[in-house]
């Protein structure tokens, strides 16, 4: 058996909840595979008053991140913090102190990926990122490991779920954005603030690091055009309906040369998976598609 490996945990909110969960519900099944014990060393956080779901030992919470950054025995810094900023210089001190990064902030990879990707291959570390973009498929590991060899044209993907939740809510049940964006909100499916998920700036992020692995190519979130749902009416739905389609918060990316085509907004998607269509949307004007398109 090799020595433990120690994890140093920066963000305890309801992620960084679930992976210590995680940790100690499985690590019998996470030794046995990896052929050491995954120890959690240090949580970092700026709010330690707070009630969690989870108990730990007092003695590992700090609210100074460097404890863990500069902390020599700690192999693995997991930053679940979200945000720019000061994840990306969390980062960059966790990969110049030697220590491999596992993330899951989208936001930060997609628009300073770049620079934490060089500084991760000039200290010889690694960066994990498969939670980062539907990491249930896994799609990042798919496109990486699987599709590496292939040539992969396009991409369409419903990326964000409080966006698919609210869009999917309003078409089966009724009730206009605002109405069904309050009730997720009360039953913890929405954010308090919901802006980068029903605004499209999640599903940007996601489709910016998906270019990136799918057509290996730099992409900036900068350039994606962005628009979210906040105006989709239960008219437009009912329109939508009539033609045999529902409305979808779609990421879509093409490749075509050396151009690159990116867009997330919503779109009338078949509600015949099977059967790839198109239309002219009169209000995005843009070319609807398939939500079941090439991938």
């Amino acid at each position: 058996m090799a020595r433990d490996i120690r994890i140093g945990l920066i963000g305890f909110g309801t992620i960084g909840t679930g992976v210590i969960k995680l940790l100690q519900r499985h690590q019998g099944q996470i030794r046995a595979r990896v052929g050491s014990r995954l120890v959690l060393a240090r949580i970092a956080d700026i709010d330690l008053r707070r009630a969690r779901s989870v108990r730990v030992d007092r003695k590992l919470l700090t609210s100074d991140a460097a404890e863990l950054l500069d902390d020599p025995t700690i192999d693995i810094i997991i930053e679940l913090m979200g945000g720019y900023e000061p994840a990306r210089r969390f980062v960059l001190r966790a990969i110049h102190n030697g220590k491999n990064v596992v993330t899951a902030n989208k936001a930060l990879l997609a628009v300073h990926g770049a620079e934490i990707f060089d500084a991760a291959e000039k200290s010889g570390v690694a960066i994990g990122f498969e939670a980062s973009v539907g990491g249930g498929i896994p799609i990042i590991r798919t496109l990486r490991e699987g599709l590496a060899g292939d040539r992969n044209r396009a991409i369409y993907g419903i990326v964000n779920g409080t966006s698919n939740y609210i869009l999917s809510t309003m078409t089966q049940q009724g009730g206009e954005f605002a109405v069904v964006l309050g009730e997720a909100q009360k039953q913890g499916l929405a954010e308090a603030d919901p802006t980068y998920d029903v605004d499209g700036i999640d599903a940007a992020h996601k489709l910016t690091l998906l270019i990136q692995l799918a057509f290996g190519t730099t992409a900036r979130f900068a350039d994606v055009p962005v628009e979210g749902i906040r105006h989709v009416s239960q008219r437009d739905i009912g329109f939508a309906r009539e033609f045999g389609y529902a409305i979808k918060l779609l990421a879509i990316a093409k490749q075509d040369g050396d151009a690159i085509e990116a867009r997330v907004h919503p779109t009338m998607a078949s509600t015949v998976p099977t059967t790839p269509s198109s239309c002219t949307g009169k209000r995005w004007a843009t070319r609807c598609t398939s939500a079941s398109g090439q991938a």
